[in-house]
């Protein structure tokens, strides 16, 4: 292993890395058990993959955003360590399969030269923060949920109250009504409000998907900023001194609530509360306050071949921003898989053309804000190049899906193949359907729901049948999940 030592700034990564490459070591020498150490590993973001002998590398990427350059990072070491093959998850992460174990700590101290960590992406731990990919830019949202998020995310990550939960637990921030960030399917869901002049956020507790999904209730009404963090610390020493730890099927947050009830859970969180040492914590937004920098070019003379599909692109893809003069431009990514090599060019792209940010989205797609209105035409060549101009961001053709039996353990069907057939005949059969946002389709490999199935109007879960003595892959179709918004949801049947 090549010695990252001297390269490393931050001496608590430093110290995380080293121990990470000492356990490592340890357990090829039998000193320690599998389930130690995969706690261990779990909580530094890596995951044994379906194939013998690799693991699936998860990064933490708060709400989804990331710079040119830590994309380009992540791109480097992707061909480094693994195959050159990026993976964006329905919590905004991304993941790089294929890695040898005892690579990962090298692996993890490349990542941090540009601020990239792998703590807490997998294990029972706080999950990555997730947020709408629209906020601090959509013309809708009474604040920027942003810095909150990015709070969260901060005052949790390696803090000693959640580094041994029961089970995982996931957050998240959505900017307006439309709940976008959907937080009834969350263990704390926060919705952004404004209440007599005073910047605060609804609350939704003890939501999930799963084999057993569950919508959230609501915790607050309104819960000021500053109340957040001390709300959250709460519930998760809560939830790490009373939930299930015995039997992991029945270890979430969700199953808690439903058998104590939400009035004594609520309770228990108010006296949690009191024994804080900070019943406040104020959240310092002055640095998203700051004017977004874009460069001032003149505007490359492009030619539009054709402009019905250019126009049908823009209708689909292009979001107009709250702020004045510009759009975000929705690329829709198939299966969440994309490549180093045009992963650089559009880290290029957005370095050189817009404010140098991309947002990884809940669907396993990218956004692009702060394109100024003038620089579409161009956009929309330069990402046609990549065969990233694909219209129907976040329509029926943008079907989501887990990475199921390709590289996972627990998948039973290949829910990428039957993506992959099933948008080829949506395309082909129903094009007239390329601007409907209505309907979602999302697919997930097995019972555990990453594909975000139990949520969707048309939802497909692995599952096996029998034939004698033969089994077989093969799906139940749910139907009716969605969105209502504001905190309701509804589970598909």
């Amino acid at each position: 292993m090549q010695s990252f030592r001297t390269e490393i700034e931050n001496p608590i990564v430093e110290k995380d890395i080293i121990d990470l490459e000492k356990k490592i070591s340890l357990y090829y020498e039998g000193k320690i058990d599998d389930a130690r150490f995969r706690s261990l590993r779990l909580a530094r973001g890596v995951y044994g993959q379906r194939q013998f002998g690799v693991q699936m590398i998860r990064i933490k990427l708060p709400y989804g955003k990331i710079s040119g350059e830590q994309l380009r990072r992540i791109s480097a070491v992707s061909d480094e360590y693994s195959r050159g093959r990026l993976h964006i998850t329905t919590r905004q992460d991304i993941q790089i399969h294929h890695v040898s174990l005892d690579r990962t700590p090298e692996l993890w101290a490349e990542l941090e030269k540009d601020d990239i960590t792998l703590r807490e992406a997998c294990g029972n731990t706080v999950r990555n923060v997730t947020a709408s990919e629209t906020a601090g830019i959509d013309s809708n949202e009474p604040f920027d949920v942003s810095p909150y998020a990015q709070a969260v995310f901060e005052f949790f990550l390696r803090n000693p109250i959640c580094q041994e939960l029961g089970r995982k637990f996931k957050i998240s921030f959505s900017a307006t009504d439309e709940d976008t960030a959907l937080s009834f399917m969350h263990d704390l869901g926060f919705i952004a409000k404004i209440q007599e002049g005073e910047i605060g956020f609804k609350v939704m507790l003890g939501g999930g998907l799963g084999s057993q999904a569950r919508l959230a209730d609501t915790l607050y009404e309104f819960l000021p900023s500053d109340k957040i963090i001390p709300v959250t610390e709460a519930v998760l020493r809560v939830f790490d001194r009373h939930g299930e730890r015995a039997k992991r099927a029945r270890a979430r947050l969700k199953f808690l609530v439903k058998e104590i009830g939400l009035e004594a859970f609520v309770k228990l969180v108010s006296e949690e509360q009191k024994a804080l040492s900070n019943t406040t914590v104020k959240i310092d937004i002055s640095g998203y306050e700051m004017e977004i920098s874009v460069p001032q070019l003149s505007v490359p003379s492009v030619k539009i071949e054709d402009e019905k599909q250019y126009n049908l692109w823009k209708l689909t893809n292009v979001i107009p921003q709250k702020q004045k003069g510009f759009h975000a431009i929705g690329i829709k990514i198939h299966l969440g898989d994309f490549y180093t090599d045009k992963a650089r060019l559009l880290s290029d792209l957005v370095q050189k053309y817009a404010a140098n940010e991309l947002r990884l989205t809940l669907r396993q797609n990218i956004l692009i804000p702060y394109v100024k209105a003038e620089f579409l035409p161009f956009f929309y060549t330069e990402l046609n190049k990549l065969g990233y101009a694909e219209v129907g961001y976040n329509g029926i053709f943008d079907i989501t899906s887990c990475p199921g039996t390709d590289t996972c353990n627990l998948g039973i069907a290949s829910s990428t193949g039957i993506t992959r057939e099933l948008e080829k005949v949506l395309k082909n059969e129903f094009p007239q359907l390329a601007a409907n946002k209505e309907i979602t389709i999302k697919i997930s490999g097995c019972m555990n729901s990453c594909g975000q199935h139990t949520m969707a109007s048309i939802g497909f879960q692995g599952m096996t049948i029998k034939s004698g003595k033969l089994v077989a892959p093969a799906l139940q179709v749910l139907l009716g999940g969605g969105v209502l918004g504001n905190g309701a949801g509804r589970i598909a049947d």
